[in-house]
């Protein structure tokens, strides 16, 4: 009978991992297209682009915990959470057009503040609204069990959205190059469209979505020593760990493989296409649009592990399963559309595994740091998850780009729909792509196999925790 009392309600579960959509579309076109358009489209050296990202990264260390605690600290009428969410929702997406819109300049300096101040903003707004909305999950509920369960309504969401960026976004592009325009009006075209069916849903929850664990406030910690006591959770640090391990693999994968996709497999061919079922498709919408579909239809399977068994295990065995696969796809050769699309399905499931599991593994590190604490400071946490999130995908761009930098790439000239890189850069983009996220995976699944929170000691945390709130009544 506890158990059915702990049941959220299907709606809330749906209009929850809506959420996601915005923050995934947004964070996979970013994280996907963005190098690209830096180094193909905007023109700027691959090397000097990156210097955006580094600044980039130190604006994350800076904003992240912040707002964080701000969020814990924020006391109104509607909640801690859900003023974000009101407030900031449409700025976010807005934010993502100017992401896309960098001026026709000759000056690499100037064009590199610009891109540097648009990344900036988008990532502020983009903080302001997905920590709040991370944060809500274990206020929301206290069950094991369904907190596993809202995570993976929204990697649902998140996936839907990954699918509809790489299929959608490379079609939107092509298609405004067709009717004449430019390939950096389509690529603002595809931002204003993710940018305004992203900011919805987050608006909706902030409108319809109530928190039902709210805890007692207490005196406010200086944020120093917010920091201090977050780290000395013991648990907390394996699973940043494993956040950090597991995110830089999945960026190391997306930001690379469109280098890999149009310059190796494709042979420079930068309108590459693939028949699919009779539909032509862009080579990049094809292998993403692969990849995602079967993640999805592995996340039931995943979920299934982690509840007959523990997250841990679960996790393990996703990641062991991927870096065989990282292996793989450095066998891949020039032309080999329909071997890629193999390993694309078989990269899908590993994927799925980094998708669904390491978010769920958080809330139990919340629930343990307030059996310590005796405080619920699920904002400072979460906008920790948020830093290393994006910490991770700016680092990978950085790196990304300087490497090509190195390696002797080549932007292509404006108009061109052939060009071939050096033998040094494609074998740098052929290595990133493959075994170097193999060895980041790696890290991730070291840190997984050390992780100290079971199933059976989080429900004694449960109890615990069940057991000092009764005797506060």
């Amino acid at each position: 009978m506890q158990a059915i009392k702990n049941k959220l309600p299907l709606w809330l579960k749906l209009l929850y991992g809506s959420g996601d959509w915005g923050l995934s579309s947004i964070g996979m076109m970013r994280s996907i297209f963005y190098a690209l358009y830096l180094t193909d489209v905007v023109g700027i050296e691959p090397r000097l682009a990156s210097i955006g990202a580094l600044v980039g990264i130190v604006w994350d260390a800076i904003n992240d915990p912040l707002i964080g605690m701000l969020s814990d600290r924020m006391k109104t009428r509607w909640g801690r959470r859900r003023p974000f969410l009101l407030w900031f929702a449409f700025p976010f997406g807005l934010s993502f057009v100017i992401l896309w819109s960098a001026p026709n300049w000759e000056s690499q300096i100037a064009l590199m503040i610009y891109v540097t101040l648009a990344f900036m903003i988008s990532d502020t707004l983009t903080t302001l609204v997905a920590m709040p909305y991370l944060a809500l999950t274990p206020e929301l509920t206290r069950d094991y069990d369904e907190r596993t369960t809202l995570s993976s309504f929204r990697t649902v969401f998140q996936l839907l959205a990954a699918i509809a960026v790489v299929v959608a976004a490379p079609m939107i592009v092509d298609e405004v190059i067709l009717r004449g325009g430019t390939q950096q009006q389509g690529f603002i075209l595809a931002g204003a469209i993710f940018g305004l069916t992203g900011a919805l849903p987050l608006f909706f929850i902030g409108w319809f979505v109530r928190e039902k664990f709210i805890p007692e406030q207490q005196e406010d910690l200086p944020f120093r020593e917010t920091l201090r006591v977050a780290w000395k959770n013991i648990p907390f640090r394996y699973a940043a760990g494993i956040y950090m391990f597991n995110w830089s693999a999945v960026d190391m994968i997306v930001i690379t493989f469109p280098y890999f996709l149009l310059y190796w497999v494709a042979e420079g061919n930068l309108l590459a296409k693939i028949n699919i079922l009779g539909v032509d498709l862009a080579l990049e919408s094809a292998f993403f649009g692969t990849l995602m579909l079967v993640c999805i239809l592995c996340v039931p399977f995943w979920l299934w592990l982690a509840r007959t068994h523990n997250k841990r295990e679960a996790y393990i065995l996703g990641m062991i399963f991927w870096v065989i696969v990282q292996g793989l796809i450095f066998t891949i050769q020039q032309g080999e559309t329909g071997y890629l699309l193999f390993i694309a399905a078989l990269a899908g499931v590993g994927v799925s595994a980094a998708y669904i599991l390491p978010d769920s593994i958080l809330p139990d590190v919340i629930e343990w740091d307030e059996l310590r604490t005796r405080r619920r400071q699920e904002g400072i946490y979460y906008g920790i998850r948020t830093l290393i999130r994006k910490l991770t995908g700016a680092l990978i761009i950085f790196l990304t780009l300087q490497v090509l930098g190195w390696s002797g790439y080549q932007s292509p000239p404006d108009g061109v729909t052939q060009f071939t890189q050096p033998d040094s850069a494609l074998m740098a983009i052929r290595l990133m792509v493959s075994l170097f996220g193999g060895i980041i995976l790696v890290g991730s699944i070291a840190l997984a196999w050390s992780y100290p929170l079971s199933r059976e000691k989080y429900e004694r945390i449960q109890r615990l925790l069940k057991s000092r709130r009764e005797q506060k009544i």
